[in-house]
């Protein structure tokens, strides 16, 4: 078993308050489980309106195919141009 987690660092310029930064952050997270089927949650920053800090996990067979997964969700989430991503963490183990 293959297990992919990590999270992604997001930066909010254009949000003026915590409602405001939720509903994109829930659209994000959203779309991104959907499409992914990840396990995907906000982890920190949840009062900061202008940051966000995104965990993730997959779960596979086949290392090559979660590091493609992984990547691929990065551009998702960079492609949605909701939010500009400052910093990835990945890990991927073999269990």
């Amino acid at each position: 078993m293959v297990i992919g987690f990590g999270t992604i660092t997001l930066r909010l310029d254009e949000c003026h308050g915590l409602k405001e930064k939720r509903k994109i952050i829930k659209s994000i997270v959203s779309r991104s489980k959907n499409g992914f089927n990840a396990a995907v949650a906000e982890v920190d920053f949840n009062d900061i309106h202008q940051r966000a800090k995104i965990g993730f996990a997959l779960v596979g067979n086949d290392r090559r195919k979660i590091n493609s997964q992984i990547d691929k969700l990065f551009e998702f989430i960079y492609r949605m141009a909701l939010a500009e991503i400052i910093d990835t963490e990945t890990e991927i183990v073999n269990i």
